[in-house]
């Protein structure tokens, strides 16, 4: 009997502990000093980090927020919780935190349409013509880690492919699934459209110089279709991001799965490690004249700093 009432007191101490501490990290979220619907800056962004952006204007706001499944949209997305909004501020994110995707989102902040942008990618040579036509630098930051992961037909019995077989693949030099191990069929190569974040990460981290052929045909508008054309094509192969597959696009890997790379699988603690090939980065760029007295540029400061670190976690990226 008493050694029950010493276990019924560890298990209450255990309890009122764990509560403790959940209620003391909520309490230690630490945000930007007067930051306010009023002087939010305008942030923009790719689909892969939409809901990082999202999720960061709900923090500093003090909004609830929640997942959505795919409806209209063909991903899942996050909403900051329509009751919490004030009346006067019903429009606030349509106004001040927009996805324009990759492209759309540097060429907003070069245009001085937007004060900050997330994405997963640096500026692309079109992009950077563009600025210097019109006398503006970017200062782009990394703030978390994702990795760049390829996604075949789950009845191909290709598992890993090296890099060097992806490129080859890529570069129309390899044509057949068995040259790889796999089934006597043509390999189905899909791609993106250039300046898009997954497209311009590819040639930069995976062609790493090389040209790929050129597959005008087989490029998929959405992120949200890769998923759709490799489910539908057994012989197709195709990239995205590691995280939107997970958080955005939920398409488990029984139905679309990502294969190894060098023989090393995307997960946690090889993308932590950095031994998977392919590391990306998820960065925030903003003009290099922003004034360090804006609100922009103390959220700049703020997503790289050691407060940001829950939310990136929470959205499925690795904090640098």
């Amino acid at each position: 009997m008493k050694n029950l009432k010493v276990l019924t007191l560890v298990f209450i101490t255990l309890i009122f502990s764990s509560c403790d501490k959940e209620e003391l990290q909520e309490e230690i979220f630490i945000g930007i000093e007067n930051i306010s619907f009023e002087n939010y800056p305008k942030v923009d962004g790719s689909t892969s980090s939409s809901v990082l952006n999202m999720m960061v204007a709900c923090k500093l706001l003090g909004l609830g927020y929640n997942w959505m499944p795919p409806s209209i949209m063909s991903e899942w997305t996050l909403h900051a919780n329509w009751e919490d909004l004030p009346e006067q501020h019903k429009s606030f994110f349509n106004e001040r935190v927009k996805t324009s995707q990759t492209h759309g989102a540097f060429m907003n902040l070069i245009d001085r349409n937007a004060d900050i942008i997330l994405t997963h990618r640096t500026i692309s040579p079109d992009e950077k013509a563009h600025a210097d036509a019109v006398g503006v630098t970017l200062i782009e930051t990394s703030i978390a880690l994702d990795a760049f992961v390829f996604v075949v037909n789950k009845n191909n019995s290709v598992k890993s492919l090296t890099v060097n077989q992806i490129q080859k693949i890529y570069t129309e030099e390899i044509t057949n699934w068995a040259q790889v191990g796999g089934k006597n069929t043509d390999i189905a190569v899909f791609t993106r459209p250039r300046n898009s974040g997954s497209e311009e990460v590819f040639r930069e981290l995976v062609m790493n110089g090389l040209e790929p052929a050129n597959l005008p045909e087989s490029a998929i508008g959405g992120m949200a279709q890769v998923f759709g054309e490799i489910l539908g094509n057994t012989d197709g192969i195709c990239y995205t991001f590691n995280n939107y597959k997970e958080m955005q696009a939920r398409v488990p890997d029984k139905e679309v799965p990502k294969i190894a790379v060098n023989g090393i699988f995307p997960d946690k603690n090889t993308i932590k490690n950095r031994v998977y090939p392919f590391i990306s980065e998820v960065r925030v760029a903003i003009r290099s004249d922003l004034d360090h007295n804006s609100m922009a540029y103390k959220l700049y400061e703020w997503l790289q700093s050691e407060n940001a670190e829950s939310t990136i976690t929470e959205c499925g990226f690795l904090p640098k």
